[in-house]
């Protein structure tokens, strides 16, 4: 008999098996040797059973029909890999002992379970926990293997979220939908995500913009300027501005407080997944999304870095050896000049910026590995690159500054200079392209106290026993500026400090580490909300569809805010915690998610029915929606089929419209059809926000342009005029999500 061994994913399992059983017979879905018998899930091969899996009337969405709470969960197979599963079950058949090496987390920890449930692993199972998939740490894991009832309670734990979050987002979704009879996605972290975002936009909305003058003055001393910022009450009197300016222009002044202090700035933390996906993010654009699929192929397929899907910043006493050799690889690769220069004994284990125990959950940060990167796409190695640099710049002494602070008077007037002169570069010799003026995190705040700090290089000095002339002096107008439309990189932020403000110091506490969703589910968390139409993206930024203003709105009107706040994920996170640790009963746990599931349903039952037209954009076409509502059907069984058989859109739309051409975007299954202004999907009430309109730039889209742009992406050459003359051109179709066209010049 042998041992079976189940990883998460197929290149996990073949990595694996090239360390434990390197002469392993490969049978494309597992590879077989002399002692283990190594194979993989592919991700989750089972999932909780659709409501319908319960009782056949739960196929129509009915208000009186709920709530639903099952006794006992069902776990079904995902059709897709339904293969997969049964060969597990095979082998599992022919091995006496099973090595759990699914991911080393709560995630990972259900996948295992939901397999062990479903085929009735009954054989002693070992866990194998790593951080990362290099030879030396896969042969270490199996030299220490754990018990696999170690991690009983994180078995529960895990177990307890999903099912309390089917409960949730089942119940609530099913509630408000048939209630408003527009398709509603509802959910624990999903929610107060969206109310994160629809808050902001309101803050946009209602900003009262306020114009003030800034007065800059240039003061000479010898051979030495500097400018001085005005400083006083905010001046909103355009006049009473230029007096001042007219009062000490060209006249001497006095340096009536000059202060110097050295500072030292030391390198940023070591990435977690949700800070290397807000730089990704910030610095070329990438969505959370693409971020963590980039990370998780260097991880899985290059095997370049640890586990990128951690929380921590830090790394463990026994990380700090691996991290010495990370070095002396990187002395043989392209950043062989900064791992040359960098000073190794500054990673210790009393350097409590990097070796942190107490601050390290399942896994600590993410950390290059012993292999060299080679072959990575230029996306890949711009991730490995923010990964390389960051590691890096800990080798580094801090970057060391004077602070210079001057108040200049003139004519009782005073102005401010503040000035940052760089001594000394060290560790952001690693962030070549980085403006350094940011580093400190104030520059944000110190513009808009108008007391922006300017950075130098050259060494800086004044006198201040001697006089200074007010050679230049500007009177600026400005005007106070609204909040900014989240970006993904901003709204990870947000979602990874919300809670920081809730007056509860145990829920602060428990979200503290964690926040809404965590480092592995916030990606899908916002592409969620793009998906079912709540959210749409105007280049970086986020904004709130009226769709989702009317379920942020409707939620709050029922009295469930609780929904929409990060307080509720905070009781959970602290209760599912204490569930992981041995501390509190799932059991407990799962009553009081049950008693709250009712108290959803008899809050909606009373609220009123919302007008259709409230889910609609003033802009969007009318005529379309009508169609839709007038056909008698109704969203239950709409919903019903995209959420039980998301496989089956061959259902004709309703409305009695023509079908032009299946829906392009992914996993939609709806059908495009002819709307007054545009060609949209027959699911647009299900979220999908696939329009072509019927005019662009110029050109009116026939059938037979809209069947050629949907097969081939782009029309035949087309004659467009512009201020210049004609030119030739075709119409591309660069975007199968949103219908998005561009003009393509031969």
């Amino acid at each position: 008999m042998k041992t079976l061994v189940i990883a998460e994913k197929p290149d996990m399992g073949r990595t694996i098996a090239a360390v434990i059983e390197p002469r392993a017979k490969n049978n494309r879905s597992y590879l077989e040797g002399e002692h283990y018998i190594i194979t993989w899930a592919i991700g989750h091969l089972l999932g909780l059973a659709e409501p319908d899996a319960y009782d056949d009337k739960y196929k129509r969405w009915n208000f009186g029909d709920l709530p639903i709470l099952p006794q006992q969960f069902k776990i079904v197979p995902n059709p897709k890999t339904k293969d997969q599963l049964k060969t597990i079950g095979e082998l599992s058949k022919r091995c006496n002992a099973v090595v759990n090496a699914c991911d080393a987390g709560r995630e990972g920890q259900y996948i295992f379970d939901l397999i062990q449930q479903h085929i009735k692993l009954d054989q002693p199972v070992k866990r194998l926990w790593i951080s990362d998939l290099t030879a030396e740490s896969i042969a270490k894991g199996f030299e220490g293997l754990h018990e696999g009832r170690e991690f009983h309670n994180l078995t529960l734990a895990a177990r307890a979220r999903s099912e309390a979050d089917w409960l949730v987002g089942m119940n609530a979704s099913r509630a408000f939908t048939t209630k408003h009879n527009t398709l509603l996605s509802v959910g624990r972290v999903q929610t107060p995500v969206l109310a994160l975002i629809y808050d902001r936009q309101k803050e946009i909305e209602s900003f009262d913009s306020l114009t003030y003058y800034d007065i800059k003055a240039v003061f000479q001393q010898l051979e030495r300027s500097y400018t001085g910022t005005w400083q006083g009450d905010r001046l909103t009197d355009g006049e009473k501005a230029a007096s001042i300016a007219e009062k000490v222009r060209g006249k001497a002044g006095a340096i009536t407080s000059y202060e110097v202090k050295e500072t030292k700035e030391y390198p940023y933390k070591l990435y977690d997944l949700t800070l290397l996906q807000r730089e990704a993010n910030a610095k070329y654009g990438y969505s959370a999304k693409k971020t963590l699929d980039l990370a998780q192929a260097l991880y899985e397929r290059h095997k370049v870095i640890s586990y990128p899907r951690t929380s921590s910043n830090y790394v463990n006493e026994q990380n700090i050896d691996g991290m010495h050799k990370a070095l002396h690889m990187l002395k043989s690769t392209s950043y062989r000049d900064l791992a040359e220069g960098a000073n190794q004994s500054i990673v210790n284990v009393n350097n409590k910026s990097v070796c942190n125990p107490s601050r390290v959950e399942d896994h600590h940060a993410i950390l290059p590995t012993l292999r060299r990167a080679g072959n990575l796409s230029k996306e890949e190695q711009d991730i490995y690159d923010l990964v390389i640099r960051r590691f890096l710049s800990h080798f580094y002494p801090p970057a060391e500054y004077k602070q210079h602070t001057v108040l200049t008077e003139v004519e009782s007037e005073t102005f401010k200079t503040n000035v940052k002169e760089l001594l000394f570069l060290g560790w952001k010799v690693c962030q070549p392209n980085e403006d350094n003026s940011k580093s400190s995190g104030k520059g944000r705040k110190k513009e808009e106290e108008d007391e922006a700090e300017e950075l130098v290089s050259e060494p800086f000095h004044i006198n201040p026993e001697e006089k200074v002339h007010c050679s230049e002096v500007e009177v600026k107008e400005k005007a106070t500026q609204p909040p900014k439309s989240y970006t993904e990189g901003t709204l990870l932020k947000a979602m990874e400090s919300a809670g920081k403000q809730l007056e509860n110091e145990e829920l602060r506490d428990a979200m503290k580490e964690g926040g809404l969703g965590t480092p592995a589910t916030r990606a899908a968390t916002i592409e969620r909300l793009k998906k079912v139409g709540y959210i749409t993206m105007q280049g970086k930024r986020i904004t709130v569809t009226q769709k989702g203003r009317t379920a942020i709105e409707l939620i709050r009107l029922a009295g469930v805010e609780l929904l929409t706040s990060p307080e509720m994920t905070g009781h959970w996170e602290r209760r599912l915690h204490q569930i992981s640790k041995g501390e509190a009963a799932g059991e407990k746990f799962m009553e009081s998610v049950k008693k709250f599931t009712i108290s959803i349903i008899e809050k909606v039952r009373t609220q009123r029915k919302a007008d259709a037209s409230r889910f609609e954009s003033p802009e969007e076409d009318k005529t379309k929606g009508k169609s839709k509502r007038s056909s008698g059907s109704s969203p239950r069984s709409t919903t019903d089929s995209s959420r039980s058989r998301p496989s089956s859109g061959s259902t004709p739309p309703s409305g009695g419209l023509q079908p032009l051409a299946p829906c392009p975007r992914d996993g939609c299954g709806g059908q495009i059809i002819e709307g007054r202004k545009g060609y949209g999907c027959s699911h647009f009430k299900q979220g999908c926000g696939f329009v072509i309109w019927k005019e662009f730039s110029g050109k009116k889209i026939s059938h037979a342009m809209l069947n050629t742009l949907l097969e081939k992406g782009h029309t035949q050459l087309l004659t467009f005029k512009d201020p210049e003359g004609e030119y030739k051109a075709r119409i591309s179709l660069v975007d199968r999500i949103s219908g998005k066209l561009e003009i393509d010049r031969e």
